[in-house]
């Protein structure tokens, strides 16, 4: 095979004289490396800090803010600018912290992976870096090697690839010489050597991380939520305080004085602390999900995961362990095991018929076969491995520890039964056979392969029906989606002659090889369910494979689709299809991009090369931390102890998160729309100036500064887990919110102006007691809004704590004289000041009283039978 290729950076026909054992020399590899570059793929983009600090000032309520400071200095208002500006600023700053850290854990995984290559140049074995790898380069393979570039193999030596991370499939792959492997796989056993076709972003690896780095990541839903809150806030709030200008300058006040009374109202109507709650939730959040070992690297992403409708998910590595093991074996008399444990782990148990068995004899006869007719050893737990590992051939690592499980002792028993020769596993024969001395002279022979290789007439002393169960019962376990293997022995007085051809052998049984589900899987499937959303497997594995693991997860049954990509456009598929097989990476994006366009918010997992351009697409990426580089590099969040249940409990945080954002607004807005309506209907009622600037930017400043952004730390509501997510489509005012505002504005509002004219009948500082209960009555009502405590749940003691001290200061505007003069207030008695205290109260305790009266009818309602007569 002379390995011509189009394209990519492979400038001729790589033939065999073009491939010297000698290597290149020192200065062609120099000079190609300069013509085709370095073999890395395509990096991502480095984020500097001013590209970090513009996004985070391109908010639209950050922007509105910005304006406003722009007009308070051009009025020399500059107290009112410092204030503004010290909030952006703070936000500007948690925002950048935040990434900074993300991006610092990230690389910290990346550190991880620092790929070499074994290289021959000028002659001489050497080690190199492989970015330094250029075409034309011969490199040596071994087992555990990860192949560093596209390379056209010149010798192999019963070579297994795993390719899962390219192409899903969990099980390795023979190469042979002439054959082609790609960048990114990984050497299961045996030797190999060949020569570098593609490097960089031409080889496969590189062809899909430049995908994955040219796909645009879409904005997230709540910040489209938040860009169409702050357009619309910005239109309401220039429209309110220009007619508040108009108004007061056609009613004799003056027009500078007016001109800041309209900009005070601008920033009393915008939440300017929503940018710093937000950016406060988010960063509690992450800081929550990386104690639960998940870091999110966008912060945004956490909050999106509250939004997700679908899970779109990888199978190998992300809903399986990615590790091969013994799942089912069946002995020669028909009997049926399952087995259980923990990746390569030796402990383990038998069941037969869902009960723990001692394993009977025949099946350690069966396991001690596979034990011996067999190369692969396993690695106990070390410092720099926290799990036991497979050395050599996965699915033959699977038999060392199904032997353990069995009751056998690996080592003591290939001990007991020392190899005298073999027969190593053939592509045609499509099996392996071993010859062991036993301690009384005989020989025991052993054969392992796929079963119409094994269970063969010349092979066996068996009768046909013998076979013909055990090829049925072959047939019956490979519909469940395993990889089946048939043993068989015999004791004999002599090595055989041909060890690739035994005779008279009895059939030992079959062993069911597989990706076991991840133990917390099933129950992750059913928590998702629970909580509306719906998981989708997407995987490049064979559709019988992808179809068991679907229905052990109950996402499929017998009927429904299993929509492969080898036979058709999957962005065809039916709205109802949960499972996709035989899919590449470009259609991988078609589906999500599918998915999106049904109006679902898609999340994407994986852990693969394969993976890295869907994860870019999705809504949100979620990446394994033991997955590849690239797929880490593609993802918005990492999960570093490759749990997948760790997303449900990402999106019970983002849900929290949403929760309290709209907790915020409605306490923040609720304020502004009170405010502006007294400015609005206090002339109108005879009070001429309600409030002057310097006193709505008090109120705001601590109405919305500590106390909103304590809202931002409540805790979850009670069943937050257990409620269908929100609609992508429906506002972030939306589910009665804005009316809720409305409501709340208007209660504060009337007791507000009604305390004013009250106080304004009696001849006394109405102007202050306006100033007082109006920002009393919002501190009220931060506290009816929080998240009702239930089963003895931890509040959130931020809250009150914030309202008391925000109260303290308020009061203080018309106790303290240094206060009164800034303000421009006057001081109030202390009846006076309980009276204001009391009124202020009003609309706290009524929004309270609702919800009590509201919460206790909607738990009557739910737990009020539902059977009808009859």
């Amino acid at each position: 095979m002379a390995g011509q290729v189009a394209g990519g950076n492979v400038a001729t026909e790589i033939t065999p004289a073009a491939r010297p054992s000698a290597g290149l020399s020192s200065a062609e590899a120099a000079h190609r490396l300069r013509v085709d570059g370095p073999n890395v793929a395509a990096a991502p983009p480095r984020r500097h800090l001013a590209g970090r600090i513009l996004r985070q000032l391109t908010d639209p309520l950050v922007a509105l803010l910005l304006a406003a400071a722009v007009v308070t200095t051009a009025l020399r208002d500059y107290p009112d600018t410092a204030v503004i500006l010290l909030v952006v600023a703070v936000n500007t700053a948690i925002g950048v912290v935040q990434e900074v850290r993300a991006d610092q854990a990230i690389a910290a995984l990346d550190q991880l992976a620092a790929p070499t290559a074994r290289v021959v140049r000028d002659g001489h074995d050497v080690v190199l870096p492989a970015a330094e790898l250029v075409r034309g380069d011969l490199v040596r393979l071994e087992a555990g090697d990860v192949v560093p570039a596209d390379l056209l193999l010149d010798d192999a030596n019963r070579l297994h690839l795993d390719e899962s991370a390219l192409t899903g499939e969990s099980v390795p792959v023979t190469r042979e010489v002439g054959d082609q492997v790609s960048a990114g796989t990984v050497v299961s056993t045996g030797r190999a050597a060949g020569t570098v076709l593609r490097t960089g972003p031409a080889s496969a690896l590189g062809r899909i991380a430049t995908l994955a780095a040219t796909t645009r990541p879409a904005a997230t839903p709540l910040q489209r939520r938040l860009t169409s809150l702050g357009r619309l806030l910005g239109l309401v709030a220039v429209f309110l305080s220009g007619l508040v200008f108009a108004v007061g300058v056609l009613g004799g006040q003056p027009v500078v004085e007016m001109a800041v009374t309209a900009v005070s109202l601008v920033v009393a109507a915008v939440p300017e602390s929503l940018p710093a709650v937000v950016t406060l939730a988010l960063a509690l959040g992450a800081r929550r999900m990386a104690a639960a070992r998940a870091i999110p690297r966008r912060l945004h992403a956490v909050e999106t995961l509250g939004s997700v409708t679908v899970i779109a998910s990888d199978k190998t590595g992300t809903l399986t362990e990615g590790r091969m093991a013994v799942q089912q074996a069946v002995t020669a008399d028909g009997a049926r095991f399952g087995i259980t444990g923990n990746g390569y782990a030796p402990s383990g148990a038998v069941h037969r018929d869902g009960v723990p068995v001692t394993a009977p004899d025949e099946l350690r006869r069966l396991a001690r076969a596979g034990l011996l007719c067999n190369d692969a050893t396993l690695a106990p737990p070390s410092d720099d491995r926290p799990r036991w590992d497979a050395v050599g051939d996965p699915l033959e690592a699977a038999l060392v520890a199904f032997a353990a499980r069995c009751g056998l002792d690996p080592q003591a028993t290939r001990r007991a039964w020392p190899r005298i020769t073999e027969h190593p596993f053939d592509q045609q024969l499509r099996r392996m056979t071993t010859v062991h001395r036993s301690c009384d002279g005989h020989y025991l022979v052993v054969c392992k392969g796929a079963p119409e290789s094994v269970l063969t007439a010349p092979l066996l002393d068996a009768t046909t029906d013998e076979v013909a169960a055990l090829t049925a019962a072959a047939h019956r376990v490979a519909a469940d989606g395993l990889r089946v293997l048939a043993l068989a022995a015999g004791l004999v007085d002599a090595p055989p002659a041909d060890p690739a051809h035994p005779r008279a052998l009895r059939p030992l049984g079959l062993v069911a090889v597989g990706d076991p589900l991840r133990a917390a899987a099933s129950d992750t499937a059913d928590g998702l369910a629970d909580a509306g959303v719906r998981l989708v497997l997407v995987t490049g594995d064979h559709p019988a494979t992808a179809a068991t693991i679907a229905g052990r997860l109950g996402l499929w049954q017998e009927g429904d689709p299993v929509v492969r990509g080898d036979a058709g456009d999957p962005a065809d598929a039916p709205p109802a299809a949960r499972v996709f097989a035989r899919t590449q990476p470009e259609q991988k994006l078609d589906i999500i991009a599918g998915l999106q366009s049904q109006g679902h918010v898609v999340a994407m997992t994986g852990d693969g090369v394969n993976d890295a351009p869907a994860l870019r697409r999705a809504d949100i990426g979620v990446a394994m931390g033991g997955g590849t580089e690239v797929a880490r590099q593609a993802a918005d969040l990492v999960l570093v102890d490759d749990e997948l249940s760790t997303v449900t409990t990402a999106i019970g945080e983002g849900r929290r998160i949403y929760d309290n954002i709209r907790r915020f607004l409605r306490y923040a807005l609720a304020g502004g729309v009170a405010e502006i309506a007294v400015m609005l209907l206090g002339p109108l009622l005879g009070l001429a100036v309600p409030l002057l600037p310097a006193q709505i930017l008090w109120i705001n400043l601590l109405t919305h500064g500590v106390p909103g952004v304590a809202l931002g730390a409540e805790p979850a509501e009670p069943g937050t887990l257990h409620r269908a997510p929100r609609s992508p489509r429906e506002s972030v005012l939306g589910a009665g919110l804005g009316r809720q505002i409305l409501v709340t504005g208007a209660l504060i509002s009337a007791v507000t102006l009604g305390a004013g004219l009250l106080a304004a009948h009696r001849d006394r500082p109405w102007q202050s007691v306006v100033f007082v209960v109006l920002g009393l009555a919002q501190l009220g009502v931060a506290l009816a809004v929080r998240t009702p405590r239930s089963g003895g749940r931890r509040g959130n003691p931020a809250l009150p704590l914030a309202v008391a001290a925000s109260a303290l200061l308020q009061v203080a505007g018309v106790l303290l004289p240094p206060l009164r003069g800034l303000l421009g207030t006057e001081a109030l008695g202390a009846v006076e000041l309980l009276a204001c205290m009391a009124v202020s109260a009003l609309p706290g305790l009524v929004l309270g009283l609702t919800r009590r009266f509201t919460d206790r009818k909607r738990r009557c309602a739910s737990a009020a039978p539902s059977g009808g007569s009859g």
